[in-house]
């Protein structure tokens, strides 16, 4: 897998003192289907955490409303309180019985999801805590000083942002450190390209959600396909790859159940894309 293009960062500092591999893992499908209870096999759910561990993987990406409860319940029993991963929750978004995402800013509620997440991980501090979705019914300020007021108290070791517009970023840096952002992103999926310069310029760390949500698309997949062919890989090997080169803060969350897709995803990071590659991938028009 050699590769002719400017040898890549395999590590990103979080906030300036948390060294993490640049891919992770992200738990939201070790739940049960549509996100929504216990898995089918928890044990399983269980192998598939501590596999990603054996592997390396020291970047564990999950939230409050994936389950919900039920994946940072499961990190927590399955990695308990580890020096060795770093692991990044959310708060901020609600499931109703027909697992629709609700957005729920308001200050008190955001407090008492930190000390539920607390509890299920099994800690005393989480390492990066994510200001889930803005809420149009609550002021984005106050949300935000809601996670500055958990850093203060030491619930939370850093705060980060997610789905975010680079005004709310601005905003929200200047209210508190933000360590993060977290907002959709891919090789067929670059709306916010804005905002991964920005979080670029700032030193911020940018989790690309959904990393593999367009590979099988119209006008993605022969590109992904192209290259795969030249560098004897798979298509989403090739996406994660891409998002590896394209720029050094990004971090990487692609999530699975199963080991065998775990073990495939994290060798992406062996994955050497060349300069024709890159091009390739470059050419994919989002737009179209």
């Amino acid at each position: 897998m050699a590769s002719d293009t400017a040898t890549r960062s395999d590590t990103f500092d979080i906030g300036g003192d948390l060294t993490v591999d640049r891919l992770g893992f992200g738990a939201m499908r070790i739940t049960g289907e549509d996100i929504v209870g216990r898995p089918h096999d928890e044990d399983e759910a269980k192998t598939v955490l501590q596999r990603a561990v054996d592997l390396g993987v020291d970047f564990i990406d999950t939230a409050d409303s994936y389950g919900p409860g039920v994946s940072e319940r499961l990190i927590g029993e399955a990695l308990g309180d580890s020096d060795d991963v770093v692991v990044a929750s959310k708060a901020g978004l609600l499931r109703n019985r027909e697992g629709d995402w609700l957005p729920h800013g308001d200050p008190e509620f955001l407090k008492n999801q930190v000390l539920c997440s607390l509890d299920r991980l099994g800690t005393d501090t989480i390492d990066l805590y994510q200001f889930h979705r803005p809420d149009p019914d609550t002021d984005f300020e106050e949300s935000v000083h809601a996670f500055a007021e958990m850093k203060d108290a030491g619930q939370i070791a850093h705060v980060g942002l997610s789905n975010v517009t680079v005004e709310q970023l601005e905003t929200g840096m200047e209210i508190v450190d933000i360590a993060t952002v977290q907002n959709r992103y891919n090789v067929g999926h670059r709306d916010d390209e804005d905002v991964l310069r920005a979080c670029e310029r700032n030193d911020v760390g940018f989790i690309p959600w959904g990393p593999m949500y367009t590979v099988d698309e119209e006008g993605v997949a022969g590109a992904l396909g192209e290259v795969a062919d030249r560098r004897d890989a798979t298509a989403r090997q090739v996406a994660l790859a891409w998002l590896l080169d394209r720029s050094d803060v990004t971090l990487l969350i692609p999530g699975t159940s199963s080991v065998d897709h775990l073990e495939s995803n994290v060798a992406a990071a062996e994955l050497s894309l060349t300069d024709e590659d890159v091009a390739t991938l470059n050419e994919i028009d989002p737009q179209a």
